[in-house]
């Protein structure tokens, strides 16, 4: 008896998802099985932006992709051969964000607080900039390669140490959380901070989606 298949998508997107305070872009290509409801998606990824501080309003980029997209992404930004599962490409600096256990040593972060018509922000590079009224940051974007997270899922290497086995639709969503918390300058090269950002990452995932 053949075994069900998730259901395959045409490219979709950027379709705009209004979450207050964020919007997020998902982009769907073309053949890319659909393991979670775009809205389920959207709503964890606020929940991990919510979670690491992200400057209000913003928006921020998802895209759900496949082995071959990352591949050339992962050749291109990180030099490193082959297909990975998640690359986040943040548009602001750590210092945009709040600090956090294991992070950097870093200025305050904005004051939250703030109109958003007088919160400043500092790019990666060039002077601070006052975003005009009614103007949405955007974060960066969060690509993610849907493929990898049902090979490893179904290999038993999924989860934060890659030794669990657990459905695609678990990595997935513990993929973009992984990608949204990069964006907020969250890294695991130090063990204190890896331990911190795995934390933070079950309790968001253990958590209604807000």
């Amino acid at each position: 008896m053949a075994s069900a298949r998730p259901a395959t998508a045409p490219l979709v997107g950027p379709r705009p998802l209004y979450l207050p305070p964020f919007r997020v872009d998902l982009e769907v290509r073309a053949g890319v099985p659909r393991l979670v409801p775009a809205a389920t998606l959207a709503r964890i990824l606020r929940s991990a932006l919510l979670a690491g501080g992200a400057p209000e309003p913003a928006a921020v980029g998802l895209v759900l992709a496949d082995d071959l997209a990352l591949a050339r992404l992962n050749a291109a930004h990180m030099g490193h051969r082959g297909p990975t599962d998640v690359l986040s490409f943040p548009l602001l600096p750590p210092e945009a964000y709040p600090p956090h256990e294991g992070g950097l040593a870093r200025p305050p972060a904005p004051d939250r607080a703030a109109p958003a018509s007088r919160r400043e922000v500092r790019p990666v590079a060039g002077p601070a900039f006052l975003l005009p009224p009614g103007a949405r940051l955007h974060l960066g974007d969060i690509v993610v390669s849907v493929e990898r997270a049902i090979e490893q899922a179904a290999a038993g290497r999924g989860g934060q140490a890659g030794d669990l086995r657990w459905s695609p639709a678990d990595e997935l969503r513990l993929l973009v959380v992984h990608g949204a918390l990069h964006l907020c300058g969250w890294d695991h090269a130090e063990p204190v901070e890896g331990a911190a950002m795995r934390a933070l990452e079950a309790a968001i995932l253990g958590a209604p989606a807000r």
